[in-house]
C-alpha cells in the first residue's frame, strides 16, 4: 500500500475557492495563501450572528497506546462520510507542530484515505501561525529581561521570572540554560530556559480568545514574573500586550484547506494537550458552526484528559455544546491494555481483548455518565483484526447500550465511516445531557478532587507543600473560581504511565501547580511533564527528504 505522503500527493485537489463555496464563502472573505490554502475573514463569526448553529461532533479516544488508535484520521474520514451523505460538513483540527513532525509521532493530518491536504504544507510551516505565536511569546521574554536591565521600575525579581523563550522544536539541550553573559551590555545572567511553542500560554490564549479585542485582554492578563515583595507581574504591567497581538493578527485568522474527498477543513492552533487544553481554536469551532450543518473536531490524547479539557475548559468558557461524542478504539490498543506486547498485537487474543476492554468501558461511562453526553464507538479497523475479536467489542458495547460501528477510513476513506456518520446523526438528533464535571466556583483543590475521583478512578489525592502554597497563592490573588487543566501522563487515567487498563483505588499526587491567568486556568501537574521534548535516537527528520523538483519525502 502506498505510504501517506504517496497518497496525499496523489491526490487531485480542488483550488481553494472551491472549497470555501462549499461553505458560501466569497473571495472577498478569505486571503489565499497559493492554490490550495487560505485564511478565513475571523470576524465572519460575528457577522453570522443569529444564523442556527451546526452541530459539533467531538472525536475523542480511549487511553493512548504504542499501538496507535487513529483519532484525526477517523475524524477526517467522518468528515467525507457526512459529504458522502449530502451533508455541509466541516472538520475542525488543530496544526501539527514541527516538534513531533520531526520527532518519534510523525505529523498530524490523518493517514491513508482519511487526509487534510496539502499534507506536506500542514505538517510543515503551513500558514506560519506557530511562528507567529513563538515571535509573540519572545517579544514578550525580550521585554522583560529589558525592564530589568533598564532600571527595574517594577522590581522584578530575576529569581522569579516563570515566562520563558519558545522555539518549535524538539530542543532537549535548551531545556534549562543561562543567558545574559557577557559584558554587561548583554543583560543581567539568570537562569532561564526554552519551551515548545505549542506549550506556550500564548497559544493557549490565542486558542481561547473569541476576537482581537479578547486576545488582547487575555495577553494583558498573563503573569510572567513576580517582584521581590512576591506580587505578580503581568504583561500589561509591561505594555507589551499591544505589539503582542500586533504580531498575531495574521495569524488569528483560522485556515481553510480540504480533505481527500473534498470536504472543508479549518486547521487552527495547536495548543499542548497536557500543559495547556489540547483543542483547535474557539474561533475556528465557532466559524465552522456558522458555515455548516455538522462541525467534526477532536481533542487531545484519551478522553479523560481531551475530552474532560474540551467541556470543562473549552465550553464553559466559549459556550460550545457536543452533540455527540465519538469515541476511539482500535482492537490492537485494547490488547496492548490486557498486557500484549507491541510485537504480538497482530494474533488474535480474545482473554486480552476482555481484559483491556475495561480501559474502554471506563471512558464510555465518562462520556455517557460524567459527562452527560451520547456517545458512539468507532472501532478504527487493523488488517490483523479477526472476526472474532471484533464481535467480543461489539458485543460488549452493546451491553454497556452504546452503539459501535467499524471504521475503515484509513482503506476506504468517506466510504469506510458512512454507518459511523449515520450513527452519529441519529445520536445528535437524541437526547442530551450535557454537563461539567464540577462548579467553577468550587476550590481549587475540590476541582481536582472531582476530576480525580470522577473521570481518572482514584481514591485520594496529595499535594506537595508547594503545590498546596501555590494553590493558597492562586486563590489569594482572586483567581479561585478558575478551571484546572491537568497535566498527567496520557498513558494511563493515574499518574502512573505503567498501570494500564482502568485502575482504580489508587492516589494521585500534585507536584507543582502553575497559574495561566491569560487562558484563564490553573495548571495542575502530575508526575513529570516535558514542556520541551526531546528527539528521539532515530528521529523521523532523518527519513525527511526533498528532490531537485521540490518533492518531499518520508513524512508521515
Amino acid at each position: 500500500m502506498k505510504t501517506d505522503i504517496e497518497i496525499a500527493q496523489a491526490a487531485k485537489l480542488e483550488p481553494i475557492g472551491q472549497i470555501a463555496a462549499k461553505l458560501g464563502l466569497h473571495e472577498d472573505q478569505i486571503s489565499c495563501y497559493g492554490k490550495y490554502k487560505a485564511k478565513i475573514d475571523h470576524r465572519l463569526v460575528a457577522q453570522y450572528e443569529g444564523k442556527p448553529d451546526a452541530k459539533v461532533i467531538l472525536v475523542t479516544a480511549i487511553t493512548p497506546t504504542p499501538a496507535g488508535e487513529g483519532k484525526t484520521t477517523t475524524t477526517v474520514g467522518l468528515g467525507d462520510a457526512f459529504t458522502k451523505l449530502g451533508k455541509r460538513a466541516v472538520v475542525c483540527l488543530r496544526e501539527p507542530s514541527l516538534g513531533p513532525v520531526f520527532g518519534v509521532k510523525g505529523g498530524a493530518a490523518g493517514g491513508g484515505y482519511a487526509q487534510v491536504v496539502p499534507m506536506e504544507d500542514i505538517n510543515l510551516h503551513f500558514t506560519g501561525d506557530l511562528h507567529a505565536i513563538g515571535a509573540a511569546n519572545n517579544l514578550c521574554a525580550a521585554m522583560i529581561d529589558n525592564h530589568i536591565y533598564q532600571g527595574n521600575a517594577l522590581g522584578i525579581d530575576p529569581r522569579r521570572v516563570t515566562w520563558r523563550r519558545v522555539v518549535d522544536m524538539n530542543d532537549r539541550q535548551l531545556r534549562c540554560v543561562v543567558d545574559g553573559l557577557g559584558a554587561k551590555t548583554n543583560g543581567m545572567p539568570r537562569e532561564d530556559g526554552f519551551d515548545i511553542t505549542v506549550a506556550s500560554e500564548v497559544m493557549a490564549v490565542f486558542c481561547l480568545a473569541s476576537d482581537l479585542e479578547d486576545l488582547k485582554a487575555r495577553l494583558a492578563k498573563m503573569v510572567v514574573a513576580y517582584t521581590f515583595a512576591g506580587e505578580p507581574v503581568t504583561v500589561a504591567d509591561l505594555h507589551a500586550e499591544g505589539a503582542m497581538a500586533a504580531l498575531l493578527k495574521d495569524a488569528f485568522d483560522p485556515n481553510l484547506v480540504q480533505t481527500l474527498g473534498g470536504t472543508p477543513a479549518i486547521i487552527h492552533g495547536g495548543p499542548f494537550a497536557n500543559i495547556a487544553h489540547g483543542c483547535n481554536s474557539v474561533i475556528a469551532t465557532r466559524l465552522g458552526m456558522k458555515l455548516a450543518d455538522y462541525t467534526i473536531t477532536e481533542a487531545g490524547f484519551g478522553a479523560d484528559l481531551g475530552a474532560e479539557k474540551f467541556i470543562d475548559i473549552k465550553c464553559r468558557k466559549s459556550g460550545i455544546r457536543p452533540s455527540a461524542v465519538v469515541l476511539v478504539a482500535t482492537v490492537r490498543a485494547l490488547k496492548h491494555h490486557g498486557g500484549v506486547a507491541k510485537a504480538e498485537l497482530n494474533s488474535e487474543n480474545l482473554d486480552a481483548l476482555k481484559s483491556g476492554f475495561e480501559n474502554l468501558e471506563r471512558h464510555i461511562k465518562n462520556v455517557t455518565e460524567v459527562f452527560g453526553l451520547p456517545c458512539v464507538v468507532a472501532i478504527n479497523r487493523f488488517p490483523s483484526d479477526t472476526e472474532a475479536e471484533l464481535q467480543f467489542v461489539n458485543d460488549a458495547c452493546a451491553k454497556l447500550g452504546v452503539p459501535v460501528s467499524l471504521s475503515e477510513v484509513f482503506s476506504k476513506g468517506g466510504d469506510g465511516a458512512v454507518d459511523l456518520a449515520e450513527k452519529v446523526m441519529a445520536l445528535a438528533d437524541g437526547e442530551n445531557h450535557f454537563q461539567f464535571v464540577y462548579d467553577e466556583n468550587d476550590s481549587i483543590k475540590a476541582k481536582i478532587d472531582a476530576v480525580a475521583k470522577k473521570v481518572y478512578g482514584a481514591a485520594s489525592v496529595t499535594f506537595d507543600r508547594g503545590a498546596a502554597k501555590t494553590i493558597a497563592d492562586i486563590e489569594a490573588m482572586g483567581y479561585g473560581n478558575l478551571p484546572i487543566c491537568v497535566a498527567k501522563t496520557q498513558y494511563s487515567f493515574s499518574d502512573n504511565a505503567k498501570l494500564l487498563r482502568a485502575p482504580s483505588g489508587f492516589v494521585m499526587n500534585v507536584r507543582q501547580v502553575r497559574l495561566s491567568a491569560g487562558a484563564g486556568f490553573a495548571v495542575v501537574i502530575m508526575g513529570d511533564v516535558m514542556t520541551m521534548p526531546g528527539l528521539p535516537k532515530a528521529p523521523a527528520a532523518e527519513k525527511i527528504d526533498i528532490d531537485r523538483d521540490g518533492v518531499i519525502t518520508g513524512l508521515f
